[in-house]
């Protein structure tokens, strides 16, 4: 009997029907919205070229409308039941590695990397069937030495971890709480722990400000004997330490439990190889855990989303080891939560519509994409095995006996494999492993494991497995987009464009759901032809709408109310307030006419052979006035980047051409020119009304978040040379 039940079951989302039907009226008011839009095109000088360009941007918008469409029909939910993974095996369960990447210590510093790894170390697992590997590409001594003081404070929290069955167990999340957890331990020994960890990351942070470890730390380990003052993040040998062995009967914590095994990788650098970024690192880590601990089951996570869900790994199984599907998955997708955001969610980061709706309508027609965190794989998967319907994982394939082996020999043995010059020659980036040639390999590698037969599993718990730093600026917000943007536009560009590469292999329905992002980046076009022209066209008294009377607006109306009305409903369902909803409205537009304009111009610029791919790290730190201007909401600006000028140039155009068209229609006749010009007028008025923080940000405000008055200059500059041009 208990074989016979499942390990987790698929519910399919409520109400489907009424959002068919809702889908199909708003299909049948864009159809009759394009049937006038080409039926009554305008005698050429009347503003046709306008109206072609209107014509353009809403066939565009009705195409993207329908690709996102392929996630809502039917999404589904999880829910995996680990308790009878327990009363089915126990305690048998497989191995599983752990895989941390970091590139950076003053981008990401090195107490936040060791909170992330104490959090992963301290999973509701078999200690001795854990593995943690940091990867380092800034082959850093300050990281390592973070690793290094982590695997000695470990033999304190871990303990304390399981003898409280705390959560979160990343100890920079759970001391920041209030007090409340205090009740489950004597205050004396909740001081105890949370003075040692408050002393271990001063002693990281005071090392990182410093740039020096001290001459007394480096004797007491071995590894920090790898550096020395020739030694760049850009060129350097390849270093692993193998910080605790599991396999040791030695390395235990405390209270005489065994700790997980924990190494720390900075593969080989040299300048005169290509490294391939992240893809880079994960290769290497796939190679050098397989001569550690080599576990069938790999997870990665970046540095800074720390394990907020104790049974995440528990939760992951009940996929893999279900006895009627689970040969079929290949990888365990779980969403990107953030624990930084702002009430409101100022700058649109929650992703709580991707995560709550599209990731689960992905899953029900072959599996969420990969999304380079958080993410359970097959090891057998990422070294470019392809599904067979008689395909057996063999569980125990993981379980090494090192005492053949000294730790040396073994990490002489995993720094050959981290060697940069070892997938010369090989198919490491193509057939095995993660895939290079795009910033966004996940997403690459995620394809084409879809590709090879394999499904994914979207799980996302009640509690968030992860938890991540989300970007606390604009500037952070424009250039995490950009890149993402910029990278799977990269891919409907390339061979591996998913209608092309996936022809055949996966359903159309996720094909093109990989599409709402792979479209990002084009979306700007249209988006910036309708910020725009019709304001241009308003200033001018050219109407590009259906007067307001006339039978013809109720589809324009119809489709723009519901459209946006369900945006909302969707948004305050996945857990957005209202005005969250609207602070994501406007930053939809920011980054549609900067992220992915840019994504666009970038992509172009490489078909053209004038740039190179390149990957930005998104800074995980602001300093304190920008976090204060980050918890009271307020838009952070300060500099003169280019977007700015793009923001500001819009948002002043809108305003110029709604107080011009305004004036035109008092001087010419409320009643003449005011049913010809409404539609555009509203237009006009709600970008206006979005653009507020804009207007404070470059008249009202005197702090250092404001737009910089060159940014204003250039803008103003930009609009008058548009309002001489008389483009429409």
């Amino acid at each position: 009997m208990e074989r016979s039940r499942r390990l987790f079951e698929t519910e399919t989302h409520g109400g489907r029907a009424a959002y068919r039907l809702h889908a199909v009226t708003v299909a049948a008011g864009i159809l009759l919205l394009l049937y006038y839009r080409a039926t009554r095109v305008p005698a050429a000088g009347e503003g046709r070229a306008a109206w072609l360009g209107m014509l353009a941007a809403e066939l565009w918008y009705a195409a993207y409308w329908v690709v996102t469409q392929s996630v809502r029909w039917s999404p589904v939910r999880r829910r995996p039941f680990i308790d009878r993974l327990a009363a089915r095996h126990g305690e048998r369960l497989p191995s599983v590695d752990i895989f941390v990447c970091t590139a950076d210590p003053y981008s990401e510093p090195p107490s936040l990397v060791v909170s992330t790894i104490l959090s992963l170390m301290a999973y509701n697992y078999p200690p001795e069937k854990l593995s943690v590997y940091l990867s380092d590409d800034g082959g850093s001594i300050l990281t390592f030495y973070g690793m290094w003081e982590a695997s000695l404070f470990a033999k304190h929290w871990l303990p304390f971890c399981k003898r409280y069955n705390i959560e979160p167990r990343s100890p920079a999340a759970y001391f920041s709480q209030s007090d409340g957890h205090q009740e489950l331990c004597t205050p004396k020994e909740w001081s105890l722990i949370k003075d040692m960890f408050d002393e271990m990351t001063e002693r990281i942070d005071t090392a990182v400000m410093s740039g020096k470890i001290p001459e007394e730390i480096k004797a007491k380990h071995k590894g920090f004997h790898e550096w020395n003052q020739e030694i760049t993040s850009k060129n350097h040998q390849p270093i692993v330490q193998i910080l605790i062995d599991g396999k040791d009967q030695n390395a235990v914590d405390n209270d005489g439990n065994v700790l997980p095994t924990l190494v720390y990788m900075a593969r080989e650098k040299r300048p005169q190889h290509h490294h391939n970024f992240k893809a880079g690192a994960m290769n290497a880590l796939i190679r050098v855990s397989s001569v550690i601990s080599n576990s069938p089951i790999i997870m990665n996570v970046d540095c800074d989303m720390y394990s907020n869900n104790n049974d995440a790994v528990r939760d992951a199984l009940c996929f893999f080891l279900d006895e009627e599907m689970g040969h079929k998955i290949g990888f365990v997708q779980y969403p990107q939560n953030y624990y930084n955001l702002s009430k409101n969610n100022i700058y649109g980061n929650s992703l709580h519509v991707i995560n709550e709706v599209e990731m689960g309508g992905m899953d029900s027609l072959g599996g969420p994409m990969y999304i380079g965190t958080g993410c359970f794989h097959r090891r057998e998967i990422l070294c470019g095995r392809k599904f067979t319907e008689d395909y057996q994982e063999d569980w125990n394939a993981g379980i090494k006996d090192k005492l053949q082996e000294s730790i040396d020999e073994t990490e002489e043995k995993a720094k050959s494999l981290a060697a940069c010059t070892y997938e010369h020659g090989t198919q490491w980036g193509d057939e095995i492993g993660v895939k290079y040639g795009c910033v966004v390999e996940d997403v690459n590698t995620g394809l084409a494991i879809h590709c090879r037969g394999w499904d994914s599993v979207y799980n996302n718990p009640k509690r968030p497995a992860f938890m991540g730093v989300g970007p606390t600026t604009l500037a952070q917000t424009i250039l995490q987009h950009k890149r993402w943007s910029e990278g799977i536009f990269s891919i409907f560009l390339s061979k591996y464009n998913v209608f092309l590469f996936a022809h055949g292999k996966t359903k159309l329905r996720h094909q093109m759901g990989y599409h709402i992002y792979g479209l990002w980046a084009p979306n700007s076009l249209a988006t910036l032809y309708y910020v725009i022209i019709p304001s241009l066209a308003l200033l001018k008294g050219t109407s590009l709408f259906p007067e307001i009377t006339s039978p013809w607006i109720a589809p324009f109306v119809y489709v723009f109310c519901v459209k946006n009305m369900y945006s909302l409903y969707e948004a305050l369902l996945s857990g957005d307030t209202l005005k969250g909803w609207w602070n994501g409205q406007r930053m939809w537009l920011v980054k549609r006419i900067t992220s992915y304009l840019f994504g666009v111009l970038d992509n172009l610029r490489k078909l053209l052979g004038l740039s190179k791919i390149n990957f930005v790290v998104t800074p995980k730190v602001s300093d304190e006035d920008e976090s204060k201007r980050y918890e009271q909401e307020i838009m952070e600006f300060g500099s003169s980047d280019p977007e700015y000028v793009i923001i500001a140039a819009i948002a002043l155009l809108n305003l110029v051409c709604l107080m011009g068209g305004l004036s035109k229609v008092m001087k010419g006749g409320w009643n003449v020119h005011l049913d010809a010009l409404f539609p555009q007028l509203i237009l006009c008025g709600m970008l206006v009304i979005t653009s507020i923080p804009f207007y404070e940000a470059m008249f009202l405000r005197k702090d250092k978040g404001r737009i910089p008055f060159p940014v204003t200059l250039a803008s103003i500059g930009f609009v008058m040379l548009a309002l001489l041009a008389k483009i429409v």
